[in-house]
């Protein structure tokens, strides 16, 4: 028996992922190219289509033998109209049929699925929440996002948005986001978060060590410098690390009160912090949200790592594809 196979592509701001996945999700092959600085809009599809390509060719078969094509994209998009409104990393991207250009490019079926969304149903499908109805999935890096699982489909809401989880205000007179409210949630527990409070602090004299893990510029400061110099025993960085837990166990408990989920996945870079970050986050919550839904949520970390969302649009496109067949 012949198996169905899909080409996916993970879109980001300075990678392509394309990878030909089969229904087991086993990846096959896979080619990842940088992602055209420019962000002109022609020169980036066109890119897709040649990492496309060469992923087929490794595999050594056609676009003929794929049963669809699906696409993971940053920023909000309409997983209905194939839509892509904005990406924060490729300007000038605004309102992007994208689905129906790619598919009179490959001539197949394509969906198109946000990012975070489309990693959310990998770990549904393939990862830490298989087998289970009612998950979120949260990645903490540059920004915030996430997919919401509910009995066992992604919500996608009325507008076929939902799911910008770093939007939540959790403090409406904190910095200004770049979505043009104040106090979102990934400007308060993000990566980009972390790092700015680290840099303004040293820039107003607080004396701090992360510097000697940046070769002494504060330009360069990072969440994994702020990480290592905690780790070494440095007093700001320790105090940094344990306020990005506060506002990410603030919002973690809005989450659970507002969806009571079984699972809540955490991934993206600053969950390579480990339990300095994630333990008081996880008490915070507990303080905060209602005994029950908190005592009825587990937590764990993301299996699939960079794979993702790569698996989580090829198996958003494999159940299409048998939904339709049946």
């Amino acid at each position: 028996m012949e198996k169905t196979l899909v080409l996916s592509v993970d879109l980001g701001g300075t990678k392509i992922l394309s990878a030909l996945i089969d229904e087991q999700g086993k990846i096959l092959t896979r080619d990842y190219t940088p992602t055209p600085s420019t962000g002109n809009q022609d020169i980036v599809i066109q890119e897709i289509l040649s990492s496309s390509k060469r992923v087929l060719n490794e595999a050594g078969i056609g676009i003929d033998n794929v049963a669809a094509v699906s696409i993971a994209a940053a920023g909000p998009s309409d997983v209905r109209t194939g839509i892509l409104y904005t990406s924060p990393n490729l300007p000038g991207w605004k309102d992007v049929p994208l689905r129906d250009i790619l598919s009179k490019q490959f001539g197949k079926i394509v969906y198109l699925l946000n990012d975070a969304r489309a990693a959310a149903l990998g770990e549904l499908y393939f990862g830490a929440a298989k087998g289970l109805k009612n998950c979120i999935f949260v990645t903490i890096s540059t920004g915030i996002g996430g997919g919401i699982i509910i009995n066992g489909e992604l919500y996608s809401g009325a507008a076929g948005t939902a799911g910008e989880l770093g939007h939540m205000v959790i403090d409406d007179d904190g910095p200004l986001c770049n979505c043009g409210n104040r106090g979102c949630w990934e400007m308060l527990a993000s990566g980009t978060a972390l790092a700015a409070a680290a840099k303004r602090s040293i820039k107003e004299g607080v004396e701090s060590s992360i510097t000697e893990f940046t070769d002494g510029d504060v330009e360069k400061i990072n969440a994994q410098a702020i990480n290592k110099a905690a780790i070494a025993g440095d007093p700001l960085a320790q105090k940094l690390i344990s306020r990005t837990a506060y506002y990410l166990g603030v919002g973690l408990s809005n989450l659970i009160n507002i969806f009571s989920p079984e699972l809540i996945i955490i991934g993206g870079g600053l969950s390579n912090m480990g339990d300095r970050l994630l333990l008081p986050a996880y008490e915070e919550a507990k303080n905060r949200a209602f005994t029950q839904p908190y005592q009825s949520t587990r937590f764990t970390l993301a299996t699939l790592g960079a794979d993702s969302g790569v698996l989580g649009a090829a198996g958003y496109a494999l159940k299409k594809l048998q939904s339709t067949a049946t």
